[in-house]
């Protein structure tokens, strides 16, 4: 079978209009940048599960999901964060996204005590895939060790590299009859997984986010 084009893994808008718009849902601090298809603000962190850590300021840190980890979640039903209060390790698995009865877990970019998580998520879990920088944050963060926390994260100069390696491999866990195409340009749906019957969400998301 011939090559086929993933239309439901990417919106074939024109991009002089797909970006701006979505850049425009940015908070004003943030850089916008494209890889992919995918929105990567330049002027934050990332953890290789595909968190951000973005420094309020000193010692204080708010955390949340890139737009490949929110697309490739999809429409999730719930979500669960730890209490205010409680001690994460960097690497933990303290975040949990259910779906169809089905639960997936996202581990922690830094280590430090929660201060606050994001009522407005846990009401509505969809804000974390139509806002995933803005407020679709998850939680705010007492980090004692910021420069610690800064070795295990992505370096910012690798980010690119970073997003175009996680895109090929989510083509590449696709079923070969389904064929496979480059990405040429779009911004990507709300779900990735929807449309592809075939995938076991659960493994996939284990997988990018390191858990």
């Amino acid at each position: 079978m011939g090559f086929i084009l993933f239309d439901y893994v990417l919106h074939k808008k024109d991009l002089k209009q797909a970006e701006p718009e979505a850049a425009r849902a940015l908070p004003p601090s943030l850089k916008p940048a494209f890889v992919e298809g995918f929105l990567v603000p330049e002027n934050l962190r990332y953890h290789p599960g595909h968190s951000w850590i973005a420094r309020e300021r000193r010692n204080l840190a708010r955390v949340g999901v890139d737009e490949f980890a929110a697309a490739l979640a999809g429409k999730i039903e719930k979500i669960e964060l730890p209490k205010p209060g409680t001690w994460v390790r960097q690497g933990q698995k303290v975040v949990a996204f259910t779906r169809h009865g089905e639960k997936a877990e996202m581990v922690s970019p830094t280590e430090g005590e929660v201060v606050e998580i994001n009522q407005e998520v846990l009401d509505d879990p969809a804000v974390v895939r139509k806002d995933p920088y803005g407020q679709g944050w998850l939680m705010t963060v007492h980090v004692p060790d910021e420069e610690g926390t800064l070795r295990n994260l992505v370096p910012t100069n690798l980010v690119r590299s970073w997003i175009r390696d996680a895109v090929e491999r989510l083509y590449a866990l696709q079923s070969p009859a389904l064929g496979m195409a480059a990405a040429d340009g779009g911004r990507p749906v709300d779900d990735l997984l929807e449309g592809l019957p075939d995938a076991d969400w659960k493994k996939v998301t284990s997988e990018f986010f390191l858990s």
